[in-house]
């Protein structure tokens, strides 16, 4: 696809703004990114330390290094922004002692992810062995972009810097990039992610504007797209992204940027692709209200304010787009800055010195995003409201799918129902990763098992694999019903048959009905509730605003609540969380879901 574009053409180093460009910068919305430089100036750097990355192997406990690393990468790439903004030193030194701090860190590489290491039955990682994963990536982006905007003053008030930068990112990144051609994350046989655009982003990054050799950067671009290609060949094309919209922003948006900086590389211009159109509505179309979006598999019920938007903003103009440039400036606002450093240094110099998005940002409010349903058939997620333009009243999601899916969790056939925008029942969403999150372990953890997801449980859980999945889908939409149906049978072991229907009703009372259609008894069918729960007979009301009713008569209720200790967890949900279970003795197992008046 992109091959037969890209393959043998010249690839040149595309005229950014340096920190010389006074009229960009000065420009540029700086204030809160002065302000966070300031207060990391106030505070010590942080310390990288084998036994922390030694932890993963250990214990499993992986966040120690991570969030380290990742605090270090913040910190550089404020003070690389605030240098570039105001030319001062003393955010120049901080920038430079940053960089060398991680230039001379023994591994870029997280530890989950170094098979080398694993391979050795080590706890150590071998700066002359570098495995290139996203930790490397991240860095390597890091490093190019810092050259390239801060370059004229490294080379007056640290001589020998930019040597030093190119130098790693070779031996940690191109180099390997360029000799191991059967890395994990290409996508060979057919299941290329997010972990494809991503580390490919930085390779380009790196290559167009680390490397001076003509005949190299070419042939690291050839490679680029080649693997690229990978990418582009598994997306659906409704632009559903299985992964879900906090990986979006790893995955697709990191394709986009891609063809953004090809274009500028090389003169070829490959963003009118047929499949662009539909993915870069993907966020928007999984919006639920606020910072709320449908979060299947490993995502947070509440996404980050800290997204490159201008990005999303761009292609929205670019390909004609008015929902997806007004939900990118909407969320930007809310977020309350123009960019954010720690959705990385390229992203944040971009969005700064665009002139367009600042305008953006100024103009009158735009129009709503939020059509009366969304359906993507490849992902088999349906979103429905009860009135289009507005999160006010409810909104259903609910998808079928299968259990193979990436970053997946055990929940064909759940759903999500927001009140106002507010998800009440809802998704745990994804906790704190651990050397377990991607091993034979994975459904250990509570919030990625069945029994903790608004499916039902006719006598077993679910079971992990693309095998298990719904049957003949179907979905019904008309301006007062959406619905979507299936045979959830194949998602249990044992199971011949299981049918559940989730419906929105807008008039003349809306309300949500779940059916499930078998004769299998007793059955659990779990609810996730979001709110304190008053439990009444035949009924429980959920955080004041939506009630949940079924027929006592055939039906009792348990409630449970687990309190959270995750971080992760917490932010989104507070201290705790509840879970209603329903056991249907015999009769119709039906649930009703309707907002208190």
């Amino acid at each position: 696809m992109l091959r037969s574009l890209f393959g043998g053409r010249s690839v040149v180093r595309p005229a950014y703004p340096d920190v010389r460009d006074r009229a960009v910068w000065a420009a540029a919305d700086g204030a809160a990114l002065l302000a966070d430089a300031h207060a990391v100036l106030a505070r010590p750097a942080p310390v990288l330390t084998a036994t922390a990355w030694a932890r993963t192997f250990r214990d499993g406990v992986r966040t120690d290094y991570e969030d380290a690393a990742r605090e270090l990468r913040d910190r550089v790439t404020t003070l690389v922004l605030a240098a570039v903004l105001t030319g001062e030193e003393s955010f120049l030194d901080g920038a430079i002692d940053g960089l060398v701090a991680l230039a001379e860190a023994t591994t870029w590489c997280w530890a989950p992810h170094d098979r080398h290491a694993a391979g050795r039955a080590e706890v150590l990682a071998d700066h002359d062995d570098p495995f290139l994963d996203l930790g490397a990536a991240e860095v390597a982006s890091l490093f190019a972009w810092a050259d390239q905007v801060l370059g004229p003053h490294f080379d007056v008030r640290a001589p020998g810097l930019r040597r030093r930068l190119r130098r790693e990112v070779e031996l940690r990144v191109l180099t390997p990039f360029e000799r191991v051609r059967d890395w994990h994350w290409l996508g060979l046989a057919g299941d290329a992610h997010n972990w494809n655009p991503w580390i490919h982003s930085a390779v380009l990054t790196a290559a167009v504007l680390l490397v001076d050799d003509e005949e190299r950067r070419g042939r690291l671009v050839d490679l680029v797209v080649e693997g690229l290609d990978h990418y582009l060949a598994v997306l659906p094309d409704d632009g559903g992204i299985d992964e879900g919209v906090a990986y979006w922003w790893h995955g697709a948006c990191r394709l986009l940027e891609c063809l953004d900086l090809l274009a500028d590389a090389t003169g070829v211009d490959a963003r009118d692709l047929p499949v662009l159109a539909p993915l870069i509505r993907f966020p928007h179309r999984m919006h639920l209200g606020g910072d709320a979006y449908v979060n299947a598999g490993d995502a947070p019920a509440r996404l980050s304010a800290a997204q490159p938007w201008h990005v999303l903003h761009r292609w929205g103009e670019r390909l004609g787009d008015d929902d997806v440039r007004a939900h990118a400036v909407s969320r930007a606002r809310a977020g309350g800055r123009p960019v954010w450093p720690s959705a990385g240094l390229g992203r944040a110099l971009s969005g700064l010195a665009d002139p367009d998005w600042r305008k953006a940002l100024a103009a009158e409010p735009e129009a709503t995003w939020l059509t009366r349903e969304e359906w993507l058939p490849r992902v088999q997620v349906l979103v429905a409201r009860e009135t289009a333009g507005t999160p006010r009243g409810l909104t259903v999601a609910v998808k079928a799918g299968h259990n193979g899916e990436r970053h997946n969790h055990l929940d064909v056939g759940s759903y999500w129902v927001a009140v106002d925008g507010v998800p009440v029942v809802a998704d745990v969403g994804q906790p704190t990763y651990t050397a377990a999150s991607f091993g034979p372990d994975r459904y250990r953890a509570w919030p990625l098992r069945s029994e903790w997801h608004n499916v039902p449980e006719p006598g077993a859980g679910q079971e992990p694999g693309e095998a298990f999945g719904a049957r003949h889908v179907r979905v019904d939409l008309t301006a007062a019903a959406a619905t979507m149906s299936a045979d959830l049978a194949g998602a249990y072991p044992g199971v011949a048959r299981w049918n559940r229907s989730v419906r929105l009703v807008r008039s003349p009372h809306p309300h949500v009905l779940v059916t499930d259609d078998d004769s299998v008894r007793p059955v659990r069918l779990r609810h996730v509730l979001a709110g304190d729960v008053e439990l009444g007979d035949g009924e429980a009301v959920v955080a004041g605003v939506l009630r949940l009713s079924w027929d006592p008569r055939h039906t009792t209720a348990e409630l449970e609540r687990r309190p959270l200790e995750d971080p992760l967890l917490r932010a989104c949900w507070g201290e705790h969380l509840g879970r209603l279970t329903l056991v249907v003795h015999d009769g119709p197992a039906r649930v009703r879901l309707e907002r208190v008046r």
